[in-house]
């Protein structure tokens, strides 16, 4: 093989490698977009007067395809978060703080009154009807979630 057949074959074998490697490149999965669960329609109830503690309700949706697992809530507008599950045994309503929430793949937990929900202590300033305040949710895996609550009054 002359010079010129050798420049000529490693040439192909240089476009022949490079075709294969774009053609495996394409068929490799792209690294997945990190998957984070999302708090929807979060809100504070309000008391009627200034009190040492509040409620907070809302959603919290895990559209991902781990588990989401709550450990600890914070924030910055109040002393103390937890979160709470009220469940009536032998007839009397009892709540209890919830060392974890667990929300299965593509499902969601629901925070409402008479059921889980955030135990909000010591404000550390008055709240205001329509303002929002900011709740960290700590997950397992060392992230967190962040979520707005509307501050409103009770319903009727």
């Amino acid at each position: 093989m002359n010079v010129s057949g050798l420049r000529m074959g490693l040439a192909l074998a240089a476009l022949l490698a490079a075709a294969w490697m774009n053609g495996a490149a394409a068929k490799s999965p792209a690294p997945a977009k990190a998957c984070a669960a999302q708090v929807r329609d979060g809100w504070v109830r309000l008391p009627p007067m200034q009190m040492p503690m509040m409620a907070g309700f809302g959603r919290i949706e895990n559209r991902c395809a781990t588990p989401a697992i709550i450990v600890g809530v914070k924030s910055a507008a109040f002393a103390d978060v937890s979160l709470h599950e009220t469940r009536i045994v032998d007839g009397v309503s009892k709540m209890r703080a919830l060392p974890e929430l667990r929300i299965a793949p593509d499902g969601a937990a629901v925070l409402k009154p008479g059921g889980m929900h955030l135990m909000l202590m010591q404000p550390h300033a008055p709240l205001k009807e329509g303002s929002r305040v900011a709740i960290e949710f700590e997950l397992k895996d060392g992230g967190s979630l962040l979520g707005e609550f509307e501050v409103r009054k009770a319903a009727p």
